[in-house]
């Protein structure tokens, strides 16, 4: 059975309501047994346990440090292009947005490696908008060869692609691939994905399952938080984790949490996701699964970032730019989001040293499999 197909026999409603109805019972509970317990997930979500986070930040530092050490991986995004056939109303790329659009030429593309790789990253994510004749799989082709030549580590964040089109990347180098769903709850789902290939809700929750299935060593999920409610979406995604996690056992897994960020036309947040509710969100997953990766972005201030990296985060970027050549040539306003640290890489590192934590620039190769 795929995920869809148990997806499909989800209730959400019901879900919901257990969700809120959590007693702090449920959540003492779960914090003495939280390791692949959906019931448990689902107390540590809850608005019950609330005044267990401190407990649960205590608890997630030490599985986070018992599994991974004082690691703290670094990577950096490279944006390919902006063009998209999609009409998402909380993106920056979004087709009716009236912005220049730019892919990059094999030129600015070797440049824009050269700047990430004077700064000592090893580690790469590939971003574009989601554009499938112009900057399809034919492109991808072209580019990943190019790309692995400088890094030992690539992962992609682009639109869905068949099994036979990840297993072709796979052959050609590709690591990982971030494939976020944004919101698990169908009439949001919806309402802000009015046009292009992405509205197909279904084709895009089985994407993991074809990523799996072609062999791709890591698979990123993610929601992006404020769409709807950050609880539900939050726990559908454990759903989704465990049921990957137990059918693709071979494959690693990570999660990212962006919160909804300011962008050309973009939308406000309809559930606002606090501070405190974030920290309890990665204490949760932490908690629940202690192998998981947990990546944090640029979106967040560098005071609230510093504040998380030692509470279960495995992965951060640093100096990033959502804009195709936005190393060579920053602030050309063709940016996906709105970033919020903005500090340089050696600061943010400055930082990392501070709180005891190490700074690591090279993920595993397939050559030590």
């Amino acid at each position: 059975m795929s995920f869809v197909e148990q997806f499909k026999q989800l209730n959400l409603d019901d879900l919901s309501m257990r969700l809120y109805a959590s007693k702090a019972v449920d959540v003492e509970r779960a914090i003495n047994l939280p390791s692949g317990n959906l019931d448990s997930l689902m107390a540590l979500l809850s608005p019950a346990a609330k005044p267990y986070i401190e407990q649960m930040a205590q608890k997630a530092y030490q599985i986070t440090r018992q599994r991974f050490g004082a690691n703290i991986g670094l990577y950096l995004p490279l944006y390919l292009s902006n063009l998209c056939a999609n009409e998402c109303d909380y993106c920056g790329f979004s087709m009716s947005n009236k912005l220049k659009r730019k892919t990059l030429s094999d030129a600015e593309l070797l440049a824009e490696m050269n700047i990430i790789k004077q700064r000592g990253f090893d580690s790469i994510l590939l971003v574009s908008g989601e554009h499938e004749t112009k900057v399809g799989i034919e492109y991808f082709k072209h580019v990943l060869p190019l790309v692995k030549q400088q890094f030992s580590y690539v992962a992609i964040e682009v639109q869905p692609l068949s099994q036979s089109e990840y297993q072709t990347l796979v052959e050609l180098g590709l690591d990982a691939v971030m494939v976020y769903q944004e919101t698990y709850q169908p009439s949001t789902y919806k309402k802000h994905h009015t046009r292009g290939k992405k509205q197909d809700f279904s084709y895009r929750l089985a994407t993991p399952d074809r990523v799996a299935a072609a062999g791709v060593d890591k698979i990123g999920l993610g929601v992006l938080l404020g769409l709807d409610d950050w609880r539900l979406d939050a726990l559908i995604m454990g759903y989704h984790l465990a049921y990957l996690e137990k059918r693709y056992w071979r494959t690693r897994y990570s999660i990212s949490l962006p919160r909804l960020r300011p962008c050309t036309g973009g939308v406000s947040p309809k559930v606002e996701l606090t501070d405190e509710g974030l920290v309890q969100m990665i204490c949760a997953f932490r908690l629940f699964n202690a192998q998981l990766e947990i990546s944090l972005s640029t979106r967040e201030t560098p005071e609230f970032r510093d504040n998380l990296m030692p509470l279960g985060v495995t992965n951060i970027s640093a100096g990033s730019s959502t804009e195709p050549g936005g190393y060579q040539n920053p602030n050309s306003q063709l940016d996906q989001f709105e970033i919020s640290d903005d500090r340089s890489v050696n600061q943010v590192i400055d930082k990392m040293k501070l709180k005891g934590l190490s700074p690591v620039w090279k993920d595993w190769e397939s050559a030590w499999y």
